[in-house]
This record gives structure tokens, sequence and C-alpha cells, in this order.
């Protein structure tokens, strides 16, 4: 398990690049990213989300909104990319995973920026529900008998918000069939980069989708610290969503509290991670990995998460990079570590996505 040496850094374009275009975004970063978490909290309907303004574009990249088709619902994406491209050039391609609350309007524009600017392809999207993406459906009253084209008229549930780990495995493998047909991406150089809860979805896609060549974590909650009690809980409340003893989809029931009451409008359904686990998936990686943790963690024990997969991966024999900052909380990633952490993940990826392998 090698330490990052930040000794290694060369003097190339892009990585001095990210150093100024960073330090512009720290004040904003601050106020959005604070222990509030304030970004999680906008654009919670909708419309309030397709409101919400896009950052001012570096000359140097282009953004390209998508559609993603995931079983079905529309999600909205952006691709980012440089802007002087050849015809036929195609790019090594990052899909960024979100946390919680996360969409594609925040965190992953300045992202997407940075790396493009570095010679990436860059998707950053909304999980169905989430965002400008469309919503999940509900049906309220019994289906009637669809007409001869199969159309059906009903009453139904916007469901949004929901984290839910079976489904959003599903859109992040979308979303990567999406962008391997894009012209300008290698398919063959398709990295996955996740952050806070999408940690823990990046280790498990990384373990089951072979079109992942690399991937990074940062700040991780790979579920570690669930015991047995929990997954009781979960086929528990399984039971119960499914004789309708409690509502088939949390719509008024599921809101975090605790540490993370800041995302009341989210949703958690555990009985849909029943048979999800990061920690186990952990022990099928083969590809390189990165993983970044903050050392005053404050909504997890990094040993039984982001650490305790650093491990795994390292008794495995796998290429992992595992690093942590002492100095920083989890949202010290979004701040006063964005600059470090960004630079490392584009290190990371020019090893193992710029140069072709046999």
């Amino acid at each position: 398990m090698k330490k990052y040496n930040s000794s290694r850094l060369g003097a190339e374009t892009a990585h001095a690049t990210v150093s100024r275009f960073v330090m512009g975004c720290l004040c904003l970063s601050f106020l959005v990213l604070s222990g509030t978490s304030v970004l999680a909290q906008q654009g919670k309907t909708r419309k309030q989300a397709q409101a919400r303004k896009n950052r001012p574009l570096d000359e140097q990249v282009q953004r390209k909104g998508v559609t993603i088709w995931s079983d079905g619902t529309r999600m909205l994406g952006d691709l980012y990319l440089p802007k002087e491209l050849k015809k036929d050039e195609r790019l090594p391609t990052i899909v960024f995973i979100a946390g919680t609350g996360g969409t594609k309007k925040g965190f992953p524009q300045k992202l997407g920026t940075l790396f493009a600017m570095a010679g990436y392809a860059f998707l950053a999207f909304d999980y169905r529900g989430w965002g400008e993406s469309d919503s999940k459906l509900q049906m309220l009253d019994p289906m009637p008998e669809p007409g001869k084209d199969g159309m059906v008229t009903v009453t139904a549930r916007a469901i949004r918000w929901q984290m839910d780990f079976s489904d959003q495995v599903a859109d992040i493998r979308n979303a990567i069939a999406f962008v391997s047909g894009e012209p300008h991406v290698d398919s063959s150089r398709i990295g996955i980069l996740g952050t806070s809860y999408g940690g823990g979805l990046t280790v498990y896609v990384a373990a089951h989708d072979p079109r992942v060549k690399a991937s990074a974590a940062q700040v991780p909650g790979m579920g570690g610290g669930r015991g047995p009690k929990a997954v009781y809980r979960a086929y528990v409340q399984q039971t119960q969503r499914s004789r309708a003893e409690a509502e088939p989809v949390p719509y008024k029931t599921g809101a975090p509290g605790g540490k993370m009451s800041s995302y009341a409008h989210m949703r958690y359904n555990t009985a849909k991670g029943i048979g999800y686990s990061a920690i186990e998936a952990a022990e099928l990686i083969k590809t390189p990995m990165l993983i970044i943790d903050a050392g005053s963690e404050e909504l997890m024990d990094i040993t039984k998460n982001g650490g305790l997969v650093a491990k795994i991966l390292k008794k495995n024999g796998v290429d992992v990079t595992y690093h942590i900052y002492p100095d920083i909380a989890h949202y010290g990633i979004y701040r006063e570590r964005l600059v470090d952490a960004t630079k490392m993940e584009i290190e990371f990826f020019d090893k193992h996505l710029k140069t072709k392998k046999d």
C-alpha cells in the first residue's frame, strides 16, 4: 500500500492550472460546503434544481448537457470536455459519483472543469429522483388495464431523494454505458471518482463493472461498522414495506437524523440495501484505487471504512494508494484540502488512464 508523496508532483501545466483555478473557488467552497452542508439543501425540487445556474466555464472547456436513460427513467448529466479536440481524438474519461444530496450543478462543476483542463472527458449526472433528473414513480391506485399500445394513465407520486444503493448502482452503470458511446471517449480508459456516500458506491461498482479501469474515493462511507442488528432491521423493514405495514417507499419517513440532519430532504431506504456491501465488494477489486480520508472525520470511523478497504486491497495485492489528511474533518476535503486532493486524483488517473495498456 503506497503512501502519497507530494514531491512526486511535476510542474505540468494542467497541475499548475488546478491550483490557480481552485484557489479562486475556495471562498465560495467555504460558504456552500461548511458544516451545515448548505450545498445539499439547494435544488430540493426539480424546478429549483433547473433554475440553479451553472458556473461560468473556463475558456478552455466545453460543457454538453446529456440525457441518460436508467431503467426507463431520464437522468440529466453534464459532460465536460477540452474545447480544442481533434476530430478522432478519444480521451480517458472520469464518471463522477455523488455523495449525499450531491448534484451535477454543485461540486462536480469544479472537478469537471479541472479534469477537462487536464485532458479528460468528465461526466457528472443526477441520480434518478435527484437534482434535475426525472423522478421514479409510485402508483397510488390500482393500475387500470393498458390500451392496445400499452399506454396507461395513472395517479402516481414522484419519488425523490432516495438513498437507494441498488438503484444507484444501476444509475452509475448506465452512466458508464452512456459515456462509453460518446465520440470523444475512449471506452477502454474509464475511471470513476466518488465522494462521501458515493465513495462506497465507487468501491462496489469498481468491484463489479469490468469497464472501470481505475477508481478513487474521497472521505468515503463504506457502511463499515454496521453489524447484524442493522441487517436484521433491514429485513424487518422489507417485510413491513412488502405488506404495506410501512410506506412501500419512504416518503414521510426515513429522513436522516443526528449528524446527518442537515440532509432532512433525503430519505433512507434501508431495505433496498440488502445484499449491498462495499466492504465485501472490496475483496473483488483488481484495478488500481486511490482512497483519501480525513483524519478528524466526524461522520464515521475511517478504520472501518476507507482504511479497512485499503487494508483489504493491500492484502490482495491490488495497487492501492491510501492517504489521510490529519488536519481536516469530513467537509475539509471540499475546502482546506480541495487543491491538494484534486492534484492527487488527477495525478493518480494520469498514471493509470493516460497510457493505454496492452
